[in-house]
């Protein structure tokens, strides 16, 4: 970094704004907690007490502000069309996802530090830390980037940097059944669970595209419901004119300040939603997620998972961090869920390829397969009956 930026210094050279100044500013920004605001910086900036004047210190804030924030070297690959996620395997590989898929770039980085550097500002941004006390980091920056950076000698190859990119426009249920990943059927089906009120869990692996599925499903709600999203990070953006949104908090690094999933959806329940949605279950707060709809609220989420069938056993292990044996969640979850529909990654592109219902074979809960699409068709399974019985509390649906 040039340590004298042309038309930021002013006339004091006491007001230089080199390193040492962004490493104060940002460490008072750490020590807050939060997202990285142009409030914030402007406020830290005035607290380092350099004397800068007005017009310098808007400059300086401007400064810290484009060293803290934004994707430097990586900026070059953002009108790559399609563009998901950004994967730097240390500062030589650097690869990019697209509608294509997984493809090597040529690397912008010279350098590891480039890499570390740029790993540090975009957590930073997200008001965490990323050092060697805190060599794991995940975040989402107030940009809508999920981030997730991983520094040596945890790593063994260099700084590892993760970014995902929020879709530039959400998708409907009429987009995913354009582009091929939700059968119209498939569609119609999910579409009618959705009017019936049944309760909803969309499985898949990391990438697989639960989110996108579960958005579109939202966004057939009725325009009178009250939908209360509850987010680690906040990536669901369905099209409903009634969405409140609740996105869990990390401590700061004194350790203080945090909130976690259990605790939101707890406030969530007061919020009387219509539909009480976790965007992604993992931990403990599975177990607030069942209570909460096996007491009359609708819901929804998504929970990582190899197939439908794993599900069960994925909720068991979700569970025991709350606390509960496997057979307190298979009672808890068979009258909790009513179906589970699974996304796969495909050499085709991401497909909705199976639902499922819920079932309790012998006090261990089950899945039944009720369609499943197979070379581009869907067919009906053992499952059928229960979730056309289901959807009869909507709207009819021919069996």
């Amino acid at each position: 970094m040039n340590p004298a930026s042309p038309g930021v210094q002013g006339h004091d050279p006491a007001a230089v704004l080199d390193d040492a100044f962004v490493a104060q500013v940002r460490e008072r920004l750490l020590a807050e907690g939060g997202a990285v605001t142009d409030t914030r910086i402007a406020r830290a900036v005035r607290e380092t007490g350099r004397v800068l004047g007005a017009v310098g210190s808007v400059r300086a804030a401007q400064h810290v502000k484009a060293q803290l924030t934004g994707l430097g070297p990586l900026e070059p690959l953002l009108p790559v069309e399609g563009l998901s996620d950004v994967y730097v395997n240390g500062h030589e590989n650097v690869l990019v996802e697209t509608t294509e898929g997984i493809q090597r770039v040529a690397s912008p980085f010279t350098a590891e530090s480039q890499v570390r550097a740029l790993a540090v500002r975009l957590v930073t941004a997200a008001g965490r830390r990323l050092d060697d006390g805190h060599p794991c980091v995940d975040v989402q920056t107030a940009t809508g980037l999920r981030v997730h950076a991983v520094i040596p000698p945890v790593s063994t190859g260099g700084t590892l940097l993760s970014i995902r990119f929020r879709a530039p426009q959400r998708l409907s249920l009429a987009d995913l059944v354009a582009s091929g990943s939700v059968h119209p059927f498939v569609a119609d089906v999910l579409t009618d669970a959705v009017a019936a009120r049944v309760n909803l869990m969309i499985s898949g692996a990391t990438g697989s595209g639960k989110t996108t599925v579960l958005s579109a499903l939202l966004s057939q709600c009725p325009p009178e419901q009250r939908l209360v999203l509850v987010e680690d990070a906040a990536e669901l953006d369905p099209e409903h004119p009634h969405v409140v949104g609740l996105q869990s908090r990390q401590e700061n690094v004194e350790g203080a300040g945090s909130v976690d999933l259990a605790d939101l959806v707890h406030q969530a329940l007061r919020m009387r939603p219509d539909w009480l949605v976790v965007g992604e279950c993992r931990g403990a707060e599975v177990r607030e997620l069942l209570t909460a709809l096996n007491t009359g609220h609708s819901g929804a989420g998504t929970v990582h998972a190899n197939s439908a069938r794993a599900v069960p056993a994925r909720l068991a292990a979700l569970g025991s961090l709350a606390g509960l044996g496997r057979e307190a969640v298979d009672l808890q979850a068979a009258s909790a869920l009513d179906v589970v529909a699974h996304v796969s990654r495909t050499p085709a592109g991401r497909r909705l390829d199976s639902v499922c219902t819920l079932h309790l074979d012998d006090g261990v809960l089950t899945t039944r397969p009720a369609l499943t699409v197979t070379s581009g068709q869907p067919g009906k399974g053992p499952g059928w009956p229960r979730l056309a019985a289901l959807l009869s509390r909507g709207r009819d649906v021919p069996c």
